[in-house]
This record gives C-alpha cells, sequence and structure tokens, in this order.
C-alpha cells in the first residue's frame, strides 16, 4: 500500500470516474485503474462497482476511503512540521481573539501580516475569552489576543497594548457637549452592556459598579439593557436608547452623525490586550512575527507595550 494508491482511490471516490480521477491525478487511465486494482486485491476487498456510466462505492470502500483520506491529511501535516522546521515562519498562524477586538484590529493586522510575512497566513478564530482558553489548552489554536484579567492557564503572554475606555452617547444627550466624562457621572444614565460572557462586560462593570446590580435584576430593566456585539449598541445608542462605554480602537475615524464619542477624566480606566500562547509552542519566531504585525497597525489612541 503506497500514499499514491490512497490518492488514486480519494480520487475516484470523488470524481466517480476512473478518466477523470486519472486527468486529476495527472496519470493515464489505465496506471490509476491498475494501481487501484492492486490495492483491492491487497486489502480483498472491493472499493468501487463499476457501471456501465459511473462509478459508485461500496459500503466498506467508504470507510477505506475516509480513512485514506485522513492519512493523505496527516502526511501532508509531516511534511509542513518539516517546512516549519527549516523556516518557522512558513505554515498558517492559528489565532483566537476575543469579540471586542477582532473586528477593530483584524482588518488591519490582516493587510499588515499579509505585508511582512505572506508565508504565514493567519487562521482566525473570534470567540469568547473562556472558549479562546479553552482552545489553546486543545491545541486548537496556537495564540490568542486577549484582555487582562483571565484565569491562570500557565500560558506565556507578553503585552500588546493599554487601552483606554471612552463614552458613548446619543448626539443629542446633554453629554455630548462635553470635552470628558466622569465615571461618577454615568450613575445617572441607562448603560448599554454587552450581554453575558463578554470580558468587556465585566471591564464596564468595573467601571460603574452600580450597574451591576441592575444587569442582573429584571427589576431593574430600566437602568440598563444588554446587547450581542458593541456594534449592535452603538446602533442602540445612535436610537437614542442610553449610554455605554467602548474601548478606544472601536471608535471610527470618520464622525458619527447620530454618537459622540468622549474620552473619561484622567486617570481613564483601560484594559491591558496581551498575546497569549502555549509555553510548549516552539515557533517562537512565528509569535514574533505576530506582535511585529500588530505594533503596524495604526493602533490609534492605545498605548503601545514595550515590554
Amino acid at each position: 500500500m503506497t500514499l499514491t494508491e490512497l490518492r488514486y482511490i480519494v480520487a475516484v471516490a470523488r470524481e466517480r470516474h476512473f478518466g477523470r480521477a486519472a486527468e486529476a491525478c495527472f496519470v493515464s487511465q489505465p496506471t490509476l485503474s491498475v494501481a487501484v486494482k492492486k490495492l483491492e486485491e491487497e486489502l480483498d476487498v472491493k472499493l468501487f462497482e463499476r457501471g456501465s456510466n459511473e462509478i459508485s462505492v461500496t459500503p466498506l470502500g467508504e470507510e477505506i476511503v475516509r480513512q485514506a483520506q485522513a492519512v493523505l491529511e496527516q502526511a501532508q501535516a509531516i511534511k509542513e512540521i518539516a517546512k516549519r522546521g527549516k523556516d518557522p515562519l512558513a505554515g498558517a498562524l492559528r489565532l483566537g481573539v476575543i469579540y471586542t477586538i477582532g473586528p477593530y484590529l483584524l482588518p488591519d493586522l490582516v493587510r499588515s501580516a499579509i505585508a511582512t510575512v505572506p508565508q504565514m497566513p493567519l487562521m482566525l478564530q473570534e470567540n469568547f475569552t473562556v472558549k479562546l482558553l479553552d482552545m489553546l489548552r486543545s491545541g486548537e489554536l496556537d495564540c490568542a489576543i486577549l484582555a487582562e484579567p483571565f484565569p491562570e492557564t500557565n500560558l506565556a503572554v507578553a503585552p500588546l497594548y493599554d487601552e483606554p475606555f471612552m463614552v458613548a452617547v446619543p448626539r443629542s444627550h446633554p453629554l455630548a457637549q462635553r470635552e470628558r466624562i466622569h465615571a461618577e457621572e454615568l450613575k445617572r444614565e441607562t448603560m448599554l452592556l454587552l450581554g453575558s460572557g463578554h470580558c468587556f462586560r465585566d471591564h464596564v462593570l468595573e467601571v460603574c459598579p452600580e450597574f451591576a446590580r441592575f444587569s442582573s435584576d429584571t427589576e431593574g430593566i430600566r437602568k440598563s439593557f444588554e446587547g450581542s456585539s458593541l456594534e449592535t449598541i452603538k446602533h442602540m445608542v445612535a436610537a437614542g436608547m442610553g449610554v455605554t462605554v467602548v474601548p478606544r480602537l472601536s471608535v471610527p475615524a470618520e464622525p458619527n452623525p447620530h454618537v459622540v464619542y468622549i474620552p473619561f477624566d484622567e486617570p481613564a480606566p483601560t484594559r491591558r490586550v496581551v498575546l497569549a500562547w502555549r509555553r510548549s509552542f516552539t515557533r517562537y519566531e512565528a509569535i514574533a512575527a505576530l506582535r511585529n504585525a500588530i505594533y503596524a497597525c495604526p493602533l490609534v489612541g492605545v498605548s503601545r507595550s514595550t515590554d
């Protein structure tokens, strides 16, 4: 049994035709047919039913083809491992990002990564912090961009930037004329919060702890509403339903006709954004290249970490 023979039976199962399978494998039809027959004889099973116009896969053949596909994928993975050994930047990097960072950092980051390390495409996964930590531990992700604090997981962590928070208010709101706002002033407002699971929700409740009781108490629904994303909440602000707190990178570059973004009084509340990865992950150069690609992004209004 050879990898070539396995490629042939996968191609036949996919094309349902020996001629088309041979073309896909860049060999003659007799060569492919002889190899498939040889494998059937070696396994002593019938993989395909040969009809006049089309080939069908036998039930046992279906199982064998699935396993053959898995073997071919593993063989390719071996080549990728060898390639990475020669060049740690070669091959995809599986990157996780929390929901309140992804939409605002990824467009610039993807462009930066393509420009600086085109041989290292980013495979992206947006999710909640807890889920991304699980995926890191299980090896489904190589690294993740998170906001501190998060549970101790024995991960390696490198700071990326400190991001201040801002207040978003309807343009018709009295606070819209202010140059700065103190957190205490938000006590009198209807606060719009992200739903449970978002770490940024917890950050906002640290800034305005009095809203914690409203977010979990149905009688307080007058004072606190929840949205599924920052963009949804911004639309709610634009509609005049209340005010909210947002991270600086989420503030659009162009003025919004319906929403005004106002800084907090100093010291402004901030969050530290970090890059986390398993200590056993050996592609250190890939992590460094990703950090450099992040630092090459505009990152307007945030303080880059120099640690």
